[in-house]
């Protein structure tokens, strides 16, 4: 038989029965020449191969199966090939230029067409020996809109390496079958994914796009795999990676990558340990090998030497279980502490035993730490079961999963047949292991967590066990074998037991339960099949994914089930791939891009690359336990995919079915909405539905046709900001991912003008929809009803035209970075160097993280297509800046990379600047709306960079003029946009009324620290480069003025006083600062306030009342807080009156620090008035004066009257102090102001007659009011005035020597009594405005009703309570009315009074 040539390649197809394919195959051009290079085809062209020929599955199997056997034959000699002329190179090649029909998915299609063939839903045929990501992944990776898509549908992440899928390829060329060798795992801690192929181990990081993917082989020794045998199962080998980077493991989520890793392998069977010191690293890659000894091997066999291990757990097979080797069960590792290179591994097998083995790159020391951890001997169940604790311990894991490499002691866990068990591990020079605690989980006491001997229970098996993060939350999975005593049928248990650590118990060794059952048993399936022992021991749990507090159960055979306790119930969704596309080898989670929450679920498959199962899938795809296993096949009362949906309900309507491989081909996509998970209403998709129409029809023929009308009547104005149907139109144009961008050629693509022309088409798209809105009056509807709808719509073209700058700024740095490297670098990689080209990954990096949907894409990609989302880019160079610009690099790096990122965000910023400028009027009324460069992400980012530029610039003592001057033009630029953005967030808070105090103190304080910083280092400058010779010295002051003058222009703008008054002051010209004091005017005086009081604080005051006069409403809000000037300028502005109100406030102003705020500052300014009584006099009497000079009128007079008042009170203060030696701190009190209050006070502590009296005047020369007020203290004047007198004695001398009314008159005009009713109530008394007898008459009778009615509403009732006044109250009566009726001629003058 020959190979077929075209001539014959139907005649072939009869002869292998597969002639329906004749006709065909011609008409596609199906030859020989193709045939034969279908080995070398790509998993699309095999799917593209097949729905082109409309093929049957098992037709292709067929096909393939002749054409490997034909090419088997030619290998041996057995037939000849024929082959077209040319070398099998060029044959290659040419099929690559001539496979038009079936193109490559690595090569970009030369149009904007879909891709041919492409299946209508995302996902294919399961069974296909490799899923294409083309083919698999859905619609939204091609359209960006993920409203056409599956939610219940897991996505395809990424593709196997190259390297695995052509180790694989040479094994079934040399007939091994791929899955009798297999074993893959996902760490994730480091998120690596391994498989072992062969005698080959692939490791390579899943979450690397493809086109950055790299892949590290590690070849197994010979000495090893021979041993292992080409037989041996994949399942044999146990690995283990260890994380030898710390610097990784403290960094950022998003950014991490680790660099130095080691591995660890063990072959299950034979002990054999091989160690990886670092694969990443050629001269530590070298493996380490340690083989079983002798002694040990004859250890590992059962006396019966029996090697089956497939015993079944039933009962009338007890016998037969447990037979065979004494394997390895699990392994785990950690890195040594203080020790480079070196780690150790720990091992326990199923005779109970517990190894330690210890690795370095010099060798590997290996001991037995444990002989029988177990230590639970067999005993006999009441059936006569004879319960084993063979096969355990099963499961090892550290307590701390993602544990720092810097502790000296750890903690594991060991999970036995019937406990848990916790031992520690001592990093000390010789490794010691020892036991701290263990609880017994399964029994039959009261205490026990799983209890065992119940009514149909036969066996129960604890299977695995995973602790979470925080190494306090405990979960294990168990099952249990039961017999249903009415039907006597057998059946499996699945279930998770949950436990916690007590509160507040120490862990350290101890008899005591530690741990507490945090909640109930939870039944995962409560009937299944009953299972053979090697499927039960083969399952493995994994923890901490979404949706929070599922579980993923992995079963032997290649499933993977998702438990998730959902609205009071178990619901689980079932991952599962038929048997031809492998098995699932782990599950592990996506690492989430935020500081908080969990990740979705990623499954890595035997053949077809790795998957991830969205928690939206799980939620909605969840069905309720079916009495089914975990494994593929079903139990006998299993009910179809069908019957399930029909008769399993799920919140209303919802019918969730299990989303395996016989659920794909159901083609049921009806799903209905869940509370708690965000769905759009069905008014919502007809509108948005109705638009996509309107504008398709717009684009075609620019007509219109009445769509206002329409969209109203479907409600497309009901919505407003980011669920408004004119935003997600607008959302989905500028998100569009590029539907010819392939990932397996991410950076190259990225490097040609493929980027910048699909953004140029978006934009012009984007353009044209806003075009569609203002001719169908939709703008205006949406300008008058939803306003931050339409801000949001041209945010989006702001967004856009920043990408495309940022995607020209990328082009520029690489074409200058290939101008200074040369040629010696290829352009690939200058196009991927540069920071802006790193923090681009970690954006699209983090991107992919939280979209599942994009996990095939290449970061770069994912950037330049999700243009909305451009507030990320800030995002990460707030979180993530240390990662892109390291402390370990060089200054000068650090400088170019810091500035690259700077011009990133300016010329981000600017253009949306330049953007809004050139379309205003397509922009709503702004009141209340805050741009999207003004949120807080944004703010946080720019910072972050300035705050890096700030660090650098103060340590630039090494570098010259240019570099320096770059540096700052680059934080100049900077903190200019910055404080743009934060301009524009204040104004908005302010519109809207909300709370802004906080956000206005945080931009002054960054704008001051960068402006100040700033101008700091432009006198540094200027003054480094003073002695430099003439013309250079003209440059430099040139370049200077043009540094400072544009500064000065941003500290205008945002009123940065400081730096203004600072400049102005060193150039020292009083034209500049009358310009800019013209220029910044405010409503608080601006900038000439500032001026103001920095010359009121270096007491220049007829500088600034000069200066004053050019500003005088300015002048006039500073000296309103400012009295001691005030008056000048009043009176220089002849206005008497007011200067005459001022010095009379100011000359009773209290000596004090009075403090203002300055609320353009946020400064404290104190205003010291320190004035003697002589200056307050001299006030006074300047007041006086400037009251005369105002004009006799109505009320001068009494303004007289009250300053002569005033300096009487000063006057007589003045007295008092120097009668009353006995003040403390005299001095003090000369100088400080008395209040009346306080001065009548000291007149009464004091003991001279005269005192009294004044204490009268006091009350005389004050208000009206102030005696109301304090009438309690006049009554104490009138109670010691009445005491100054003996009135006992003055009634004896009146009675014995008979005094006539003459003497009586006499005699009493001494007394206090009579001198105070004088002045109080006399003819000529001089009070100020209201008599005394308003306050407090002299008489009872004369007591008026408004009056207080106490007892002391008098002058006489107050006399009254004096303890002569049974005696001597009628002289005392006669006193005080001789005294009001007779005082014209008595005055104060005369005696010692202070008033002249």
């Amino acid at each position: 038989m020959s190979t077929p040539h075209s001539s014959d390649v139907g005649m072939w197809l009869e002869t292998i029965n597969l002639g329906s394919y004749r006709q065909i195959f011609k008409e596609n051009g199906v030859n020989g020449e193709y045939l034969e290079g279908m080995s070398m085809f790509t998993t699309e062209q095999i799917l593209r191969f097949i729905r082109r020929c409309h093929m049957k599955w098992g037709d292709f199997i067929t096909l393939c199966k002749e054409l490997r056997r034909i090419k088997v034959a030619c290998l041996k000699g057995e037939q000849k090939v024929r082959r077209p002329c040319g070398t099998k190179k060029s044959n290659a090649r040419e099929q690559g230029r001539g496979s038009t029909l079936f193109n490559s998915p690595v090569t970009p299609l030369r149009s904007n067409s879909a891709v041919p063939n492409r299946p209508s839903t995302g996902t294919p045929a399961p069974w296909a020996p490799r899923l294409s990501v083309l083919a698999r992944v859905p619609q939204v990776n091609r359209s960006g809109k993920e409203d056409n898509t599956d939610p219940t549908k897991p996505v395809f992440v990424a593709e196997f390496p190259q390297l695995v899928r052509d180790e694989q390829a040479s094994l079934l060329q040399h007939r091994i079958p791929v899955e009798s060798c297999a074993s893959g795992g996902i760490d994730k801690s480091t998120s690596l994914a391994w498989i072992i192929c062969g005698n080959r181990v692939f490791v390579w990081s899943y979450l690397s796009p493809a086109s950055s993917m790299k892949c590290v082989v590690l070849e197994i020794p010979l000495n090893v795999g021979e041993d292992v045998g080409k037989n041996d199962a994949g399942g044999s080998w146990l690995l283990s990676v260890v994380n030898c980077d710390s610097a990784s493991v403290e960094t950022n989520k998003v950014a991490k990558h680790c660099n130095s890793a080691a591995v660890i392998l063990c072959n299950r069977k034979t002990r054999a340990v091989i160690y990886w010191p670092d694969i990443y690293s050629p001269s530590h890659n070298a493996p380490v090998t340690s083989l079983a000894s002798s002694d040990e091997l004859e250890a590992i066999l059962i006396p019966d030497g029996k090697t089956s291990s497939n015993w079944q757990l039933r009962p009338s097979k007890t016998g037969s279980s447990l037979n065979g080797l004494h394997m390895f069960n699990s392994m785990i590792a950690s890195a040594v502490p203080g020790c480079n290179l070196v780690c150790i591994a720990l091992a326990c097998s199923s005779s109970g035993e517990l190894w330690l083995f210890r690795c370095s790159p010099t060798g590997i020391h290996r001991r037995k730490v444990y002989e029988n951890i177990v230590h639970f001997p067999p005993e006999e169940s009441d059936s006569g079961q004879l319960v084993s604790n063979k096969g355990y311990p099963r499961s090892l894991t550290w307590r701390f999963p993602h544990h720092s490499s810097k502790e000296s002691n750890l903690q594991f866990f060991v999970l036995t047949n019937h406990e848990i068990q916790c031992f520690r591990v001592e990093f000390s020079s010789d490794i010691l292991v020892s036991k701290c605690w263990s609880q017994k989980i399964v029994g039959k006491d009261a205490d026990d967590d799983i209890k065992e001997g119940l009514a149909g229970q036969k066996g129960i098996w604890p299977l695995d066990v995973q602790v979470d993060d925080h190494g306090k939350v405990l979960t294990i999975l168990f099952a249990t074998f039961c017999k249903d005593r009415i039907g006597s049928s057998s059946y499996m248990q699945y279930s998770l037991l949950t436990m916690q650590y007590k509160s507040g118990l120490s862990v350290e060794t101890t008899n005591n339960r530690v741990l507490e059952r945090k909640a109930p048993i939870e039944v995962i399936i409560p009937k299944a099949r009953v299972e053979k022992g090697n499927f039960l021991f083969s399952m493995r749990l994994r923890i901490g994914g979404n949706p929070s507090g599922s579980t993923v159960i992995i079963s032997g055979d290649g499933t993977a089930t998702v438990s998730h306790y959902y609205r009071n119930s178990t619901r689980l969704y079932q991952f599962d791939l038929p048997y031809d596309a492998g098995k699932v080898l782990d599950a592990s989670i996506i690492p989430s891009a935020d500081d908080h929450g969990e990740g979705a679920w990623v499954v890595l498959t035997e053949k077809a690359g790795i998957w991830a199962i969205p928690e939206k899938a799980v939620i909605l795809g969840g069905v309720e336990p079916p009495e089914r296993s975990l494994s593929r096949k079903g139990s006998s009362n299993e009910r179809s995919a069908q019957e399930e949906i029909r008769n399993i309900t799920f919140t209303g309507n919802l019918a969730p079915r299990r989303v395996s491989s016989e659920a794909w081909g159901t083609g049921d996509r009806q799903r209905a909405a869940l509370s708690g998970i965000a769905r759009r209403t069905a008014q919502d998709e007809e509108s948005e539905a109705l638009l996509n129409h309107l504008f398709s029809e717009f684009l075609s023929s620019g007509q219109v046709d009445r769509s206002l009308e329409k969209l109203e009547a479907s409600g497309s104005f009901e919505r407003d900001g980011e669920t408004n149907v004119f935003v997600r139109m607008s959302k989905s144009i500028i998100d569009t991912l590029a539907k010819h961008w392939t990932t397996t050629r991410g950076a190259e693509i990225l490097a040609m003008a493929v980027v910048s022309t699909q953004l140029l088409e978006k934009q012009q798209k984007h353009q044209k929809f806003l075009h569609f809105l203002a001719l169908s009056k939709c703008h205006e509807e949406l300008c008058s009803r939803q306003r931050h709808a339409l801000e949001i719509i041209l945010e989006h073209g702001e967004k856009l035209s920043a990408m495309i700058q940022l995607r020209e700024l990328q082009n520029l740095i690489s074409q200058n970075r290939s101008t200074s490297v040369g040629s010696s670098n290829s352009s690939l990689d200058i196009q991927m160097a540069g920071a802006l080209w790193d923090m681009i990954q970690v954006v699209g990096e983090r991107a992919r993280r939280n979209t599942v949907l994009l996990m095939d894409r290449d970061n770069a990609e994912v950037f330049y297509s999700k243009v909305s989302d451009l507030e990320d880019f800030f995002y990460c160079l707030d979180a993530e800046l240390e990662y892109v610009i390291r402390p370990e690099h060089p200054f000068g790096i650090q400088i170019q990379r810091a500035c690259e990122l700077s011009n990133a965000c300016v010329t981000t910023i600017r253009t949306c600047f330049n953007y809004k400028n050139e379309n205003r009027l397509w922009y709503p009324p702004p009141e209340g709306l805050t741009p999207w460069y003004c949120q807080p992400v944004v703010r946080k980012g720019i910072w972050c960079v300035a705050s890096v530029l700030f660090q650098l610039l103060n340590e630039t003592s090494g570098l010259d003029k240019t570099m320096k001057l770059d540096l700052y033009n680059h934080l100049e630029a900077l903190a200019e946009v910055l404080l743009e953005a934060y301009s524009g967030a204040v104004t908005a808070k302010i519109e809207c009324g909300e709370e802004h105090k906080g956000l206005l103190n945080e931009y002054w304080e960054r704008r001051d620290a960068l402006l100040e910083t700033l101008y700091q280092k432009v006198k540094e400058f200027e003054a480094t480069h003073k002695d430099s010779i003439a013309e250079a010295e003209a440059q430099n002051e040139e370049a200077i003025m043009k540094v400072t003058s544009h500064l000065l222009s941003i500290a205008k703008r945002h009123g940065c006083y400081k730096v203004m008054w600072t400049i102005c002051c060193d150039v020292n010209d009083s034209e500049l600062l009358r310009n800019i004091m013209h220029e910044s005017l405010g409503p608080n005086g601006g900038f000439s306030y500032y001026v103001f009081k920095k010359l009121h604080e270096s007491r220049q005051f007829s500088e600034l009342l000069r200066l004053g006069e050019e500003f005088p409403e300015e002048l006039y809000i500073f000296l309103k807080e400012h009295p001691d000037l005030l008056w000048l300028h009043d009176l220089f502005l002849h206005q008497f009156s007011s200067a005459s109100e001022t010095l009379h406030s100011l000359a009773l102003t209290q000596n004090m620090q009075s403090t203002t705020v300055a609320e353009e500052e946020g400064e404290e300014v104190y205003m010291k008035l320190k004035l003697k009584l002589a200056d307050r006099k001299n006030l006074l009497y300047l007041s006086k004066i400037a009251a005369f000079a105002a004009g006799k009128d109505a009320g001068t007079q009494v303004k007289v009257d009250r300053i002569e008042a005033d300096l009487k009170i000063l006057k007589l203060q003045e007295e008092v102090m120097k009668r009353l030696p006995s003040v403390e701190d005299k001095q003090l009190v000369e100088d400080q102001l008395l209040h009346p209050e306080d001065l009548i006070k000291l007149c009464l502590e004091g003991e001279e007659r005269e005192l009294s009296l004044w204490a009268f005047d006091v009350f005389a020369w004050t208000s009206s009011s102030f005696r109301k007020t304090h009438r309690k203290l006049l009554e104490d004047c009138w109670k010691k005035a009445a005491s100054q007198d003996d009135w006992s004695n003055f009634h004896d001398l009146y009675t014995v020597e008979g005094w006539s009314d003459e003497e009586t008159l006499q005699n009493l005009e001494n007394t206090i009594l009579f001198q105070a009713s004088s002045r109080c109530y006399g003819p000529r008394s001089e009070t100020f405005e209201e008599g005394f007898d308003q306050v407090l008459p002299l008489r009872q009778e004369n007591t008026d009703t408004s009056i207080s009615g106490d007892m002391s509403s008098s002058v006489e009732t107050i006399l009254m309570q004096h303890k002569d006044f049974p005696v001597a109250g009628k002289l005392m009566l006669m006193a005080i009315m001789l005294g009001s009726e007779h005082g014209g001629d008595i005055r104060v003058e005369e005696g010692p009074c202070p008033m002249e």
